[in-house]
């Protein structure tokens, strides 16, 4: 390595959620296509994805998108999202932020009032508009990748909380959802250790007993987040919910693993597989409007644009509006002899005693009902 190696982005948070968006890191990632691509970060850039996202260049609730060129020639560029667990195929409060900030930085050609971009995810291609006034991105709306059900209301046994009813479905990453009241939460931020708590554990729960894939997509084999959701709170909402993002490894036997930080936006991807279950259980038409509230009381407005298929599965195409707004201009620096090229974790923020988690876990045991 050079005696300096100098990072780029741009800080941005959706909604509240932040992410550090990488510019100029695209010639890290090798592969023709996304999936390749997502791939080859999973297999030789974890230590890249530790040095910017943890400690003492980053902090436990920070996510950060980098922007690779699209392997689909009709794109205007692709995006890779890090997250503390990991290389995820999508992510749409990330989406938000990299869009946000393209267009504010010039990065892409911009039209006002509306800038029209697509981009490429290993998840699908996805289309996004950005509302744009005086250079500035004041709304960001984008047709997601088809979401869809994997199953409803399937019984699950979740150590320390009994046997609870949860919905597994896919809005580009696949999720667990359960409700607040059936794993005795309460959906108030004074809570979030016990949600966090409850997510963690919900999350390792489904992922020993279910297995899932993606149809078209088969690298795409396993549950990423959980989603905790209930009742609206604020006038003018129509529910809310927590995804609880894991920071390390959870082991069902070991309470002290069941730790990580809350999504602080009202989670696109997440929001994506809830209107798609709600949309199952006709308590959603094509067109209505669906206002998903975070725990900071920021909100994303979805609706299912319109009815399609994947493979053989029903799903939709959920659309999803919110905002950016830029926070800070980076420059990372990497010396050649810092003693932490890596990043670092300890136990007192970063829960469970410290350490990084693996980028892509060993597939854990499977079991359960069928689906």
């Amino acid at each position: 390595m050079k005696n300096r190696q100098i990072i780029q982005a741009v800080d941005v948070h959706a909604a509240g959620e932040p992410g550090r968006v990488l510019l100029g890191s695209h010639l890290k990632v090798k592969g023709a296509t996304m999936a390749e691509k997502l791939s080859y970060c999973r297999e030789h850039l974890d230590e890249f994805r530790t040095l910017v996202l943890q400690e003492p260049r980053g902090y436990p609730g920070l996510c950060s998108p980098i922007v690779v060129a699209a392997a689909d020639p009709s794109c205007d560029f692709g995006m890779i999202v890090m997250e503390q667990g990991g290389f995820k195929p999508m992510s749409g409060s990330n989406l938000i932020c990299t869009v946000t900030a393209l267009v504010e930085t010039g990065s892409v050609d911009v039209t006002e009032p509306v800038t029209e971009l697509r981009i490429d995810t290993a998840a699908g291609v996805v289309t996004a508009r950005a509302e744009v006034v005086d250079g500035r991105a004041k709304k960001v709306t984008f047709d997601n990748v088809p979401a869809f059900v994997h199953g409803l209301d399937l019984p699950l046994e979740v150590p320390g909380y009994g046997t609870i009813p949860v919905d597994i479905v896919f809005g580009g990453q696949f999720y667990v959802q359960a409700q607040a009241e059936h794993l005795g939460v309460d959906l108030d931020p004074s809570n979030a250790k016990g949600i966090i708590r409850a997510g963690s554990v919900l999350l390792q729960a489904a992922n020993e007993a279910f297995d899932v894939r993606h149809p078209l997509l088969p690298e795409i084999d396993s549950i990423g987040l959980p989603m905790i959701h209930g009742p609206a709170v604020t006038p003018g909402t129509d529910g809310r919910n927590a995804v609880v993002l894991p920071n390390g490894v959870v082991d069902l036997a070991d309470p002290t693993t069941w730790s990580g930080t809350l999504d602080r936006s009202p989670c696109g991807t997440g929001t994506s597989g809830r209107v798609a279950a709600k949309h199952a259980r006709g308590e959603l038409a094509v067109g209505e409007e669906f206002v998903h509230e975070s725990m900071l009381g920021t909100t994303f407005t979805a609706e299912v644009k319109e009815t399609t298929t994947v493979g053989e599965l029903p799903a939709v195409i959920p659309s999803i509006s919110g905002r950016g707004w830029i926070t800070g201009f980076q420059q990372l620096v990497l010396e050649a002899d810092d003693p932490f090229p890596s990043g670092y974790t300890i136990g007192d923020i970063w829960g469970g005693g410290g350490g990084a988690p693996p980028p892509h876990p060993p597939t854990p045991p499977r079991g359960g009902p069928p689906t």
